[in-house]
């Protein structure tokens, strides 16, 4: 997809100039928010009009009042260090940093910008992003997940439909840090599971650690968290159907593209959140006295067509908790 076919489709809000990202018709000084995505323009999309939508909430009706700078790594994480900088050099209010790669560069390139994360990967005060959730006394806030608690329950849900289940495979995201495996072998030591972990740093990656996982007798697969999974979810789900391995994962959209289950917060609910914060920050609030936000809502969805593909058998007790049913 092109640049100007990508952005033509926010419906007229946003427009290609020089290379970047902005609003129409800016006739006074508005505002400039930075928006740095580590996968690609299709995947952007409709994050930045859950975006737009938040900021309009706090009276940023886009184009008029707000001008949007947005960069999109495709996939290439060597990418987003030059973004960060071709970003800040064209003078933005503040940084939009999606996941711990953008959110580690951009808080090494600047201490002055505010920056308002959505990282579902990282603990912001173990890893030293922010002081404390109520105060985070720098200049990142933003909208954080307390992962840790995700990995029992995901085994718990792949428990019930495949009771006798010994061997899983993660599928992990490297470059988002150790607290998501963490979590998960922990939890798979208490268990008595054992785990094949799989390392993926890009989509080429896929195709063999799924073979990999089928080779070496995994009875399902966890797939955990990272910008790099979400934008890549139809080809995790048609993959794990083809390996035949029944798989759960944080992002809604697994599921409703084929993948077997997902348990996890609204994801264009969250970027809408990220909006709203970075509203407040626009309108004069500090990044250092903002609260972090913390997802309070979850869903799970399961696709009953996938689980009569893989012949599993999903109980009642489960479908019965379950937010959506794919049937």
């Amino acid at each position: 997809m092109r640049r100007r076919e990508f952005i033509s489709l926010l419906g007229g809000a946003l427009a290609v100039c020089n290379g970047s990202v902005r609003a129409e018709q800016t006739p006074v000084a508005v505002p400039r928010v930075g928006f740095i995505y580590p996968g690609s323009e299709e995947a952007a999309l409709s994050r930045i009009d859950a975006i737009m939508s938040g900021l309009r909430v706090t009276g940023y009706a886009a184009p008029a009042q707000v001008a949007l700078v947005a960069r999109m790594a495709e996939g290439d994480p060597t990418r987003i260090a030059p973004l960060v900088e071709e970003i800040l050099a064209t003078n933005v209010d503040l940084i939009i940093a999606n996941g711990p790669p953008v959110l580690h560069v951009a808080r090494s390139a600047t201490h002055t910008i505010p920056i308002v994360a959505i990282d579902l990967e990282t603990d912001p005060v173990a890893s030293g992003v922010a002081a404390s959730l109520a105060r985070p006394g720098g200049n990142v806030t933003g909208v954080f997940l307390d992962f840790p608690d995700f990995a029992a329950k995901w085994i718990e849900f792949l428990v019930e439909v495949h009771p006798k289940l010994s061997q899983i495979a993660v599928l992990w995201d490297t470059i988002t840090g150790p607290v998501q495996i963490e979590a998960v072998k922990k939890v798979a030591e208490t268990l008595k599971f054992q785990l094949v972990t799989l390392e993926v740093r890009r989509p080429s990656d896929f195709e063999e650690v799924f073979s990999t996982a089928t080779r070496r007798g995994a009875d399902a697969m966890v797939i955990l968290s990272s910008p790099l999974i979400s934008a890549n979810v139809r080809k995790l789900a048609e993959l794990s159907v083809r390996h035949r391995l029944p798989a759960i994962t944080l992002f809604p959209d697994f599921a409703r593209a084929g993948g077997f289950m997902a348990y996890g917060p609204n994801l264009l609910g969250l970027y809408r959140l990220v909006g709203i914060v970075a509203g407040k920050v626009l309108r004069g609030g500090s990044p250092a006295g903002l609260p972090i936000e913390r997802p309070i809502k979850f869903e799970l969805i399961l696709n009953l067509r996938t689980a009569n593909a893989l012949g599993l058998s999903v109980p009642q007790s489960l479908l019965l908790r379950a937010d959506e049913v794919i049937e």
